[in-house]
């Protein structure tokens, strides 16, 4: 048994606390800003681990090319304070990893802006840059915004339903909470999910009338990226690797290192993990003392998160590198019209 198990009483007066929050937004008494705008809210009930960047990416490359398109997060791990927009001169420390990768990915074909008050970073991006859409990343427990799209994000393995709450399990609020979404993403699937299985999922979430569902899975690039140069599929096998990795669930991506490269070594961090130097000292000297040539026959490779916090370490940068990865829906054409229909009519 899970020892945090132990700690369900503790999860009762976390229900107490949340459900009393939610009530009062539900009943006017705590304000929710509404905005003119189509916004779309990308979120879970967990604590991360969701896979919630690539589905956010995913929207950004559906829409685009039909609106001016904004990323509002908190910027989580960031120094700075109240509303800023990334750009070329922003480090990661400025605005947080998560909207970095968004910045280096996109650059200034969308707006990218962090704030903690998101009502007021809102209404920054609409009334002074013109925001056309708002992606909010990871604010679906932030009800200040009431957002006319909410994305739920559930993980494959670890479903909202068999989880419990904080801190006895890691459920930011109760199982309720689906109910506010529109669209219910299962997430890191495996390529082959049974009719039966489908089934399974869709009867224990109990889908609402003016919902939809669907399921998708991690899709690996065939190459990494580096600063000096980019390293083909075709290498792979003879390639041993030092894995770094800060997320909150590396199941996946372990296992993916394995089944590609020689040999993994994978070193461990904290989700949004801010390496200090003597990390970054150990990581550069575990990768001296693997076998082979710096560059042609071993690696440093990490995350794409993870990259924007270690790729400015002088020590590392010319041996690290990060694998891009994107996602899959089952029903693409179906989950693709759904969100086109609610821009374009909002």
């Amino acid at each position: 048994m899970n020892w945090r198990r132990f700690l369900l009483p503790f999860s009762g007066l976390y229900w107490i606390g949340t459900s009393v929050r939610n009530l009062f937004y539900n009943i006017g008494m705590m304000r929710s800003s509404s905005f003119k705008i189509p916004i779309i809210n990308v979120g879970n009930l967990s604590v991360g681990g969701t896979g919630k960047s690539p589905h956010i990416m995913y929207l950004i490359d559906l829409l685009k090319d039909e609106k001016l398109i904004a990323t509002l997060s908190r910027g989580y791990g960031r120094k700075t304070k109240g509303f800023l927009i990334a750009n070329y001169s922003s480090k990661v420390y400025d605005i947080g990893d998560e909207p970095m990768q968004f910045f280096q990915r996109f650059k200034n074909r969308i707006l990218i802006a962090v704030c903690e008050d998101r009502a007021f970073g809102a209404q920054k991006l609409i009334d002074h840059y013109k925001a056309e859409t708002i992606l909010l990343d990871d604010a679906y427990q932030h009800r200040g915004i009431k957002a006319g799209f909410n994305i739920l994000l559930t993980d494959y393995n670890n479903p909202y339903y068999k989880d419990f709450l904080l801190p006895a399990g890691d459920l930011r609020e109760s199982r309720s909470g689906v109910r506010r979404a529109d669209i219910i993403i299962v997430t890191k699937c495996p390529d082959r999910i049974s009719e039966e299985k489908h089934k399974e999922i869709s009867k224990k979430i109990k889908l609402k009338s003016h919902q939809q569902l669907f399921f998708s899975k991690i899709v690996y690039d065939n190459k990494l990226i580096g600063k000096l140069d980019n390293v083909e599929k075709s290498t792979w096998k003879s390639l041993n690797v030092i894995l770094v990795t800060g997320i909150a669930k590396t199941e996946g991506l372990v296992k993916f290192a394995e089944e590609n490269f020689a040999n993994v070594l994978h070193l461990e961090y904290p989700d949004h993990h801010n390496f200090s130097q003597s990390e970054i000292e150990y990581i550069y000297k575990r990768y001296e003392d693997t076998e082979g040539r710096k560059r042609f026959d071993k690696i440093i490779m990490t995350t794409e998160k993870d990259y924007m916090r270690l790729m400015e370490e002088s020590m590392i940068k010319d041996d690290l590198y990060y694998i891009p990865i994107s996602i899959d829906i089952n029903d693409k054409e179906k989950f693709n019209q759904t969100i086109l229909e609610y821009v374009g009519q909002n």
